[in-house]
């Protein structure tokens, strides 16, 4: 609280001095006396607190987007870094498959030419190969692989009819008819049988022209 004359209070004010004892005589400005002279008494506002300047505000935000571009960064060579791994899994897995499908048809190829070869001299080995993709499962696959093994030694071997009909490479109606003209037969002729569910022929022993036309 400040204490100042009329005359300083008149000027403080931009008013006259008998404005100022108007409002000391309404009570709407203290006043004391001291020595006979009169005082008016001022309330000072205080000080407001100083706000952060600008230039402090605009650095502290500089920081933050500096600290949020290398963060940003990080995270694009870590993304950078996890795509390029992916990719390279992506290749070996495809090197991988490529390699069991080279192996595989090299042995399809294998088996096909032992059979066509040693035990279906009149059947064309390029359309063997060509139709042996759509009806080779891995069971008859399996088979074959034994079969071979017993062919090479030129052993007479039962086969699979439904092998023998397959590298026949005949089209399925006919297929269907010669499979029904072999079931007929199990156990009325000697050269077919069956064992373990499966109809089985000899194509080294027996002759099977009659059968197949």
């Amino acid at each position: 609280m400040s204490k100042l004359s009329v005359a300083e209070a008149a000027e403080k004010f931009k008013v006259s001095k008998e404005a100022i004892h108007n409002r000391i005589r309404r009570g709407s400005l203290d006043c004391v006396i001291e020595h006979g002279t009169k005082y008016v008494l001022i309330d000072e506002p205080a000080t407001p607190a100083q706000e952060p300047s600008d230039t402090k505000y605009y650095s502290y935000i500089e920081e933050e987007n500096s600290s949020l571009k290398d963060k940003i960064k990080d995270l694009e060579k870590q993304n950078l870094s996890l795509r390029e791994q992916k990719e390279q899994m992506l290749i070996q897995e495809k090197k991988k498959i490529e390699q069991i499908y080279k192996e595989r048809d090299e042995q399809l190829k294998q088996v096909l030419h032992t059979i066509t070869s040693k035990f279906l001299p009149n059947i064309d080995s390029q359309q063997v190969s060509e139709t042996a993709q759509e009806f080779v499962d891995v069971e008859d696959m399996t088979e074959s692989s034994v079969e071979v093994d017993d062919l090479s030694n030129m052993r007479s071997e039962p086969i699979s009819l439904k092998r023998f009909l397959k590298l026949k490479a005949y089209k399925p109606a006919k297929r269907q008819r010669v499979k029904n003209r072999f079931k007929r037969l199990v156990g009325v002729d000697a050269r077919v049988i069956r064992k373990k569910g499966k109809i089985l022929i000899d194509p080294v022993k027996y002759d099977y022209r009659d059968l197949l036309e």
